[in-house]
């Protein structure tokens, strides 16, 4: 295997299409719903889905759920048939050359991740390129993969059973894919890494929910948390200089008062809306607010010195 470095390039990517597994039993978790629990405030699953949101197609293997953006269905048969035979019944759903393959459970993945991982695949040879953690171990499903490499590799894997281990009626898994481990289907497969211990941890354990929790209430990081999952809460889907409305609320608090900026930040976000949208029509109102707020503290420190003409 060779290895990818990953960069801070976020250009965009190729046309791909996404398979997240979400139907595993959750043993280490007592068997709880695990794509439903939530971490900021959002369901793993709903997390993970946010990171493959420009994915022509986003194919979630498990039963039907609610979930915070519009996705297309699949199911292994036998349910619970394992990853290999869960892939095999989303990939029947997906028509573009490049896949990204993600498990339902990892609370840090992003875009830029995602981006990474298809930028390592097209600009190399390999059949996929799939995320290493924090210990180096390989995580095959946190990957991008040539989609024919796939299908070749499921077919062969399919093929090789004994055929008394095959039954037609459990089409359309072949019976073959069942119970089958992931390090069966990537040995035949030529692979590159992308080193991202963040991006590649997941929630194995209510230790690790616990520490997911932790982590996103961090300085660093809960700003951003809480944006993303009021974002997905209230159905808006944009992206905006989030360091402008902050030196806005601040510039309101301290030269007008406290209260002028939350009640700012609103107007401003109610004049953009009025405006068409979008993050210029945020950054102008932020701009013109901000300019208010500045000539308030401007008055006020004038209106502080004294008359030195008195007298």
């Amino acid at each position: 295997m060779t290895s990818y470095e990953p960069s801070d390039e976020a250009g965009a990517g190729p046309v791909y299409d996404a398979v997240v597994l979400a139907g595993g039993g959750a043993r280490r978790l007592g068997g709880a719903d695990k794509p439903g629990v939530r971490v900021g405030g959002r369901a793993l699953l709903d997390r993970v889905l946010a990171a493959c949101a420009d994915a022509r197609t986003t194919v979630v293997v498990a039963d039907a759920r609610p979930t915070a953006r519009p996705v297309r269905w699949a199911r292994e048969e036998p349910p619970g048939g394992g990853p290999v035979a869960a892939l095999g019944a989303g990939l029947r759903h997906t028509t573009a050359e490049q896949v990204v393959v993600l498990s339902a459970d990892l609370p840090f993945l992003e875009a830029a991740t995602v981006r990474r991982l298809l930028t390592a695949l097209r600009t190399s040879d390999a059949d996929g390129a799939l995320l290493t953690d924090a210990e180096d171990r390989d995580q095959p499903l946190v990957a991008a993969y040539r989609t024919a490499a796939l299908h070749r590799e499921l077919a062969a894997l399919a093929a090789a059973e004994p055929a008394d281990r095959r039954d037609a009626s459990a089409a359309p898994t072949p019976a073959g894919l069942v119970g089958l481990p992931l390090r069966r289907l990537t040995a035949g497969l030529h692979l590159t890494r992308v080193s991202d211990p963040v991006a590649a941890f997941d929630c194995d354990t209510w230790d690790d929910i616990a520490t997911a929790r932790a982590r996103i209430r961090e300085h660093g990081h809960v700003l951003d948390e809480w944006i993303s999952a009021a974002k997905d809460e209230l159905g808006i889907d944009l992206d905006v200089d989030t360091g402008v409305l902050l030196d806005l609320a601040r510039d309101a608090a301290h030269g007008v008062a406290r209260p002028a900026a939350p009640l700012t930040t609103f107007l401003v976000g109610y004049a953009a809306a009025q405006a068409g949208g979008g993050p210029e029509a945020v950054a102008e109102a932020a701009r013109k607010a901000a300019a208010l707020a500045l000539r308030w503290e401007q008055e006020a420190a004038a209106d502080a010195k004294p008359d030195t003409d008195a007298g």
